[in-house]
């Protein structure tokens, strides 16, 4: 039988999945695994690194029971995951302690300090990335503070999907695009001494594995990954992007002509510019965001991230369950969400001001500062549920808008990409607050869908991105959907508002860590 599909998998922070595809683009199945990770004392977030392999050998697994003959058809398994982090390994291919996921803040002192020296910006220009405690780089330093033994016994650090690559080909490596945000040179895609040496992480050096493009590159699936997954030895593995790219990818940012974005409406929120070469990046006086390659020659993805996004929304519905269900009431999180749209599209526009600043580990962009804390301003009597729903998914744009401001402006068409951009609600206030046009993707897997794309580029289906993303991505983004423009100015004259707030919060959020013990 001549192979037919290729298998995406994406291990994300809140699920595991494997889909296939074939080679043309359609999503055949899905089988996906919820994440599990633990919070520790002082603002860690974990994740047992055995667990995630075992989780996706199993995802890949219940695709053969809904696949007949699946070890057979498949061309090639494609691997991505959530960014950041640390998932250290020792020569023996063991992990020397649980992995540290991008929720994790105990590095949140070491890079206020970072930042604060007058390095960093040379740093920043050499990364086009800014410093932040959920990257690799602080928690090494982090563990070189606190658990230097352990550190001692490492031998390779990892991202997510590094880790699963290893454990599928025996292969250590990292992407272009992990390898260089954190450690290296944007626009030589490799890693830079220079930055090590700022970073004072010179003599780990040793840890950072080689850094491989999977648009040109892949191993074979080995003995013991075939007994687990039940693939065929020798199947070709493609070492994808981490996620935000990948997710870019398959939502079709890169076929796309003129000035082109990708908001991702997800647990975080990552909001993406296309630039088409090096001289495209813009790089701010704050000295934030990410600035990663792309699979494809002289293309990157200049992105800003608020750090939590549907998490804020999670937070409120929950709230509103909590309740209902001391009466009795039974209705699930997906049946407020279902319900909520009509209801907050009643609701008045910019009536108060929400900031979504709910993770205990900040905010990351377009400013970074680990003590930032959620808040709604101006609320009265008066106001309701779908009035404070309202006012959160207005503050998600106007975050949305502060992180496109960073990078020279909302452009003028934006996919929208993220289980939240199917809300008709989230879509039109979108738009409003950022001025463009706003098209959603049909393709309800995006991120197994770009890192796929590249296997299938590897494999040369296509030869290169542009022509597979005419089939994979471009038939699926549904017809741009214009602002409201009495909408937009609205939100024009409250995104100012936004932003005096927020800068004025800052002096209060540090105190009110500091009483608490928890300052960054």
């Amino acid at each position: 039988m001549t192979p037919d599909l290729i298998i995406g998998v994406d291990a994300g922070t809140s699920v595991i999945k494997s889909v296939a595809f074939s080679s043309r683009g359609e999503q055949i199945a899905v089988h996906a695994i919820a994440n599990r990770y633990e919070t520790v004392a002082g603002g860690g977030v974990e994740q047992a690194m055995g667990r995630t392999w075992t989780d996706t050998a199993q995802t890949l697994r219940g695709l053969a029971e809904q696949i007949p003959n699946l070890a057979n058809r498949t061309m090639a398994v494609a691997v991505t995951g959530q960014g950041d982090g640390t998932w250290l390994i020792d020569a023996a291919g063991e992990p020397v302690l649980p992995a540290f996921l991008w929720l994790d803040a105990r590095a949140a002192k070491i890079i206020d300090r970072l930042r604060a020296d007058p390095r960093s910006r040379r740093h920043y220009a050499i990364t086009g990335t800014g410093l932040a405690a959920c990257q690799q780089s602080g928690q090494l330093l982090w563990l070189m503070q606190h658990r230097p033994a352990v550190l001692a016994g490492a031998a390779t650090a990892f991202h997510c999907k590094d880790w699963l690559y290893f454990k599928l080909t025996g292969v250590r490596a990292t992407d272009p695009a992990e390898g260089t945000f954190t450690f290296g040179d944007f626009k030589t895609r490799q890693y830079s001494d220079e930055v090590l040496d700022i970073l004072g992480l010179t003599n780990l050096r040793h840890l950072l594995p080689p850094i491989l493009d999977g648009a040109t590159h892949s191993d074979p699936l080995t003995c013991a990954a075939a007994d687990l997954t039940g693939l065929r030895v020798g199947t070709p593995v493609v070492p994808g992007y981490l996620d935000v790219p990948c997710t870019a990818l398959g939502a079709g940012v890169v076929d796309r002509k003129g000035a082109t974005g990708c908001t991702i409406i997800g647990s975080t929120g990552m909001h993406i510019r296309l630039a088409r070469s090096a001289g495209e990046v813009v790089l701010n006086d704050d000295c934030t965001g990410y600035t990663m390659p792309l699979p494809r020659p002289g293309t990157y993805a200049q992105m800003q991230s608020n750090l939590a996004s549907t998490l804020n929304i999670d937070w409120l519905v929950d709230l509103a369950l909590d309740i209902l269900l001391s009466a009795d009431v039974q209705p699930s999180r997906s049946q407020v969400l279902a319900k909520l749209d009509a209801q907050v599209l009643s609701a008045a526009p910019g009536q108060l001001l929400f900031h979504p600043y709910i993770s205990e580990a900040g905010e990351r962009g377009p400013f970074i500062d680990a003590n930032a804390r959620a808040s709604f301003v101006g609320l009265a009597s008066r106001h309701k549920f779908a009035d404070l729903m309202r006012a959160l998914y207005e503050g998600l744009a106007f975050a949305a808008r502060d992180c496109y401001a960073a990078m020279g402006g909302p452009p003028a068409e934006i996919c929208l990409t993220g289980g939240a951009s199917r809300s008709r609600a989230i879509r039109q206030i979108m738009a409003a607050a950022l001025g463009a046009k706003v098209r959603t993707s049909a393709r309800q897997e995006a991120g197994a869908a770009g890192v796929a794309m590249m296997a299938a580029v590897c494999l040369g289906v296509y030869r290169d991105l542009d022509s597979c993303a005419a089939d994979w991505t471009s038939p699926l983004l549904g017809p741009p959907e214009e602002p409201d423009h009495q909408l937009a100015d609205i939100y024009s004259k409250a995104f100012p508002v936004y932003l005096k707030t927020r800068q004025a919060l800052a002096p209060i959020w540090r105190e009110m860590a500091g009483q608490s013990g928890m300052a960054g």
